[in-house]
């Protein structure tokens, strides 16, 4: 995504099954747990650089001690400052007792993250500021261990207002910006009034039902209880994504199944996917249950995981961005008038790769075709040097564009500015024929376009290519994502923008005043939720049509080359990644009505000229 958003977050969960003597002796070292969170969260780290967190739940420990305990950071590389702390609390101890290693119980004793219970949290700020307060997991503290609570998630709520309403609670400057603070709120005020009723004996499968039905989002979250308890929950649509593994030793969540295959080295049947709607619920005594407790709807599990979130590594995830890129084949053979000989494939940024792989598959496929069609119709009539020349033919491939180091712009008027963002990517002279060959570039998404404009395109065009095709291996991104990725404003994206001048083009402009009269009198009814009323700016068009008017706006008015762009198509995208099919920010379909009025209030904002988030 040459365009950087804000996305997702990571999760890591452990229950440690058996005493730390059992792992100091089968598997080296006490620190076992530690180990494999630590490794979890490295293996998860593309999803969160904002801050990462981490918190530990001691069994049985003694009264007066305390049991629960979080370590936060914001720091540039947060994981590694965490785990240095803890590390370092370890070297400390060591000082004073060489010997500690070798009596797992008094570490334990000593060291504070020690615990069976761990939960690791990869931060992307999608709500709140970034600072460390907005970090999770959060803490709830009481007197009573069943009181206490840690939590931590991937998640959006759009419902947070009514949340704090719902429990009698007015929110103050922080918990109106943090998501988590109105989930804890609710999800604690629960669990009291369940120890409350049942002293001693809760039951985490109430508390999740009585709470979680009332969140209006998508999710994947995991709690610490203070009595020894935990569950990990997912949400019913599966709009993001759970996985875990149990063996007789650990039991484990993360967010990727990549992430837990590598840290446990399993095989890729040994870890599943909790379904939506479902908690993996484990006891303080180690047992555990996979309940559903609220009802699974309609599957929309996010596909931008497959398209650009999640790693590559994960041998489904890569096969699907494979059949992402070849499915564009055809498509872009249209565009160059099947001419491989005059075109160069390339990708921009890394995270296309995998489906630049699979686009450079179709056009090796056509290629191929060809070259058999050719020889047969030579009959006998080719001598080794003609046959040699075929069978050699190949698709052009180059590594056009280089990222540099990022590039600071330290200079603060605006057109110095301009000038600095051009030059964040570099290009590679010499492969290119001027006026002579087409530049193909597969982007895996494009979002604002800005980066496009104001640096790549303009790059390329240096190249003095015959033409200039982007390529993108999702749809167009028409519409706010309000469950996971910081995608709120309707006016930065690039597919919206396009939208809109062709109605100014095509005299249709006062539609937008006629459709925000129609949100204003939702909004006034409190009926903002019941429909989507930003689909009618694009109704008109064709994808097609917005495409072309994209490819105008990302072009610099100073560059004279033809530039062209495609999208990959709704219908490619479901066959290419047919269990993830949320594409609400390419349809306008949200899987909860609150997605309705994000979008809705979203268009409220922009017309009323309000650069604020639509929830």
């Amino acid at each position: 995504m040459s365009d950087a958003i804000k996305h997702e977050c990571g999760l890591a969960f452990i229950r440690l099954l058996k005493p730390f003597s059992y792992y100091q002796q089968k598997k080296g070292t006490a620190l076992y747990g530690l180990n494999k969170l630590y490794l979890l969260m490295e293996k998860q780290h593309n999803r969160g650089q904002d801050g990462a967190g981490i918190a530990a739940v001691k069994l049985n420990a003694e009264p007066g001690y305390p049991f629960m305990h979080r370590l936060r950071s914001t720091a540039t590389q947060a994981i590694a400052d965490i785990f240095s702390q803890v590390g370092k609390e370890i070297s400390e101890l060591e000082m004073y007792q060489p010997e500690i290693r070798k009596h797992p119980g008094l570490m334990k004793g000593h060291l504070n993250f020690m615990g069976e219970l761990l939960l690791g949290h990869l931060r992307y700020g999608t709500q709140g500021k970034n600072n460390i307060q907005f970090c999770h997991p959060f803490i709830k503290k009481d007197i009573v261990p069943a009181r206490n609570l840690a939590l931590a998630g991937n998640f959006n709520l759009v419902n947070t207002e009514e949340l704090f309403s719902l429990i009698d609670i007015d929110p103050g400057d922080f918990q109106k910006q943090s998501d988590l603070a109105a989930m804890m709120e609710v999800v604690h005020h629960f669990m009291v009034k369940e120890d409350e009723a049942n002293p001693g004996n809760m039951s985490v499968s109430s508390v999740l039902k009585k709470s979680f039905q009332h969140f209006d989002g998508g999710y994947h979250v995991s709690g610490l209880i203070g009595n020894g308890d935990s569950f990990v929950i997912r949400d019913p649509h599966g709009i993001r994504p759970s996985y875990y593994y149990i063996n007789d030793e650990v039991i484990v969540a993360a967010s990727e199944r990549s992430a837990i295959r590598t840290s446990f080295n399993v095989g890729e049947n040994e870890v599943k996917e909790l379904m939506p709607g479902n908690a993996l619920i484990v006891k303080a005594d180690g047992t555990y249950t996979i309940e559903q407790v609220l009802e699974p709807k309609e599957r929309k599990a996010c596909s931008f995981e497959r398209i650009y979130f999640s790693r590559g590594s994960d041998e489904k995830i890569y096969r699907e961005r494979i059949a992402l890129g070849y499915g564009l084949s055809d498509n872009v053979l249209k565009a160059i008038d099947n001419d491989l000989k005059h075109a160069i494939f390339s990708f921009i940024p890394n995270t296309a790769e995998v489906a630049f792989y699979g686009l450079l598959k179709g056009m090796e496929d056509y290629l191929n075709k060809i070259k058999i069609q050719r020889v047969m119709a030579w009959d006998k009539d080719f001598d080794e040097e003609k046959l040699s020349e075929m069978l050699n033919r190949k698709i052009r491939v180059e590594k056009i564009a280089i990222k540099d180091v990022k590039m600071r712009t330290f200079i603060t008027e605006d057109a110095n500015r301009s000038e600095m963002v051009q030059h964040v990517y570099d290009i590679t002279y010499g492969t290119v024929q001027s006026g002579m060959d087409t530049l193909i570039m597969i982007d895996d998404s494009i979002v604002r376009g800005t980066t496009l404009k104001e640096s790549i395109v303009r790059m390329l065009s240096r190249l003095e290519p015959k033409k200039i095709i982007i390529v993108s291996s999702a749809p167009q991104i028409r519409y706010p994502d309000c469950y996971g990725i910081d995608m709120s404003k309707l006016g930065d994206f690039i597919a919206f923008k396009a939208a809109l001048s062709l109605l100014k083009d095509r005299g249709q402009f006062d539609l937008l005043d006629t459709l925000y009269a129609r949100c204003k009198e939702l909004q006034t009814n409190d009926q903002l939720h019941t429909e989507n009323v930003v689909k009618q700016v694009y109704a008109s068009f064709t994808p097609i049509e917005i495409s072309a008017k994209i490819a105008e706006l990302i072009t610099p008015v100073d560059v004279k080359i033809p530039v062209e762009v495609i999208y990959q198509t709704i219908e490619d995208l479901h066959k290419a990644c047919p269990g993830n099919t949320g594409d609400w920010y390419f349809t306008g379909n949200y899987p909860t009505s609150g997605g309705n009025r994000v979008v809705n209030k979203a268009f409220i904002n922009f017309m009323e000229g309000k650069d604020v988030r639509g929830y």
